[in-house]
């Protein structure tokens, strides 16, 4: 028996209804890892850096950043870019969970080494069900190397 930290989901969703559906298929796949919802990029940020009004979180890095690109105040890609320039946050898994369909967010994220890429699915089912199998697919069976 593994006695892993169970460490977070990071959702960063400027979308309330989106992040709502989000937040039900996590809770519906069972997973004992928190889920934790970011508003915009500033907030992911700070959330890394442990500022303002996540100054005294724990420190465990998250299991998966679920990541929206078109947000207010910082769009994903700027996290990301941020993320993957930090020795401490680059092995953290970052899947771009966006609607956008445009080719250059695509290789962008990709070129900037995001994970995984999903388009959020309209169809509200569809979507549920993708974040569902994200995160067991993230939380549970992808092995990942120690992050501290």
């Amino acid at each position: 028996m593994s006695n892993r930290l169970i460490r977070p989901i990071l959702l960063v969703e400027d979308s309330l209804a989106d992040a709502e559906m989000a937040m039900d298929a996590l809770r519906e796949a069972n997973l004992a890892n928190p889920v934790i919802h970011l508003e915009d990029g500033v907030e992911c940020l700070d959330y890394f850096y442990a500022r303002g009004a996540w100054a005294t979180r724990e420190r465990a890095e998250p299991a998966v950043v679920l990541l929206d690109i078109k947000m207010p105040r910082m769009n994903g890609l700027d996290v990301l870019t941020q993320m993957r320039t930090d020795e401490r946050l680059r092995r953290v898994p970052v899947v771009i969970l966006s609607s956008s369909r445009e080719e250059s967010d695509l290789a962008r994220s990709w070129d900037l080494g995001v994970n995984a890429y999903v388009i959020k699915p309209v169809d509200a089912d569809q979507f549920f069900e993708a974040v569902r199998t994200l995160g067991q697919f993230w939380a549970v069976l992808n092995q990942s190397p120690a992050l501290d």
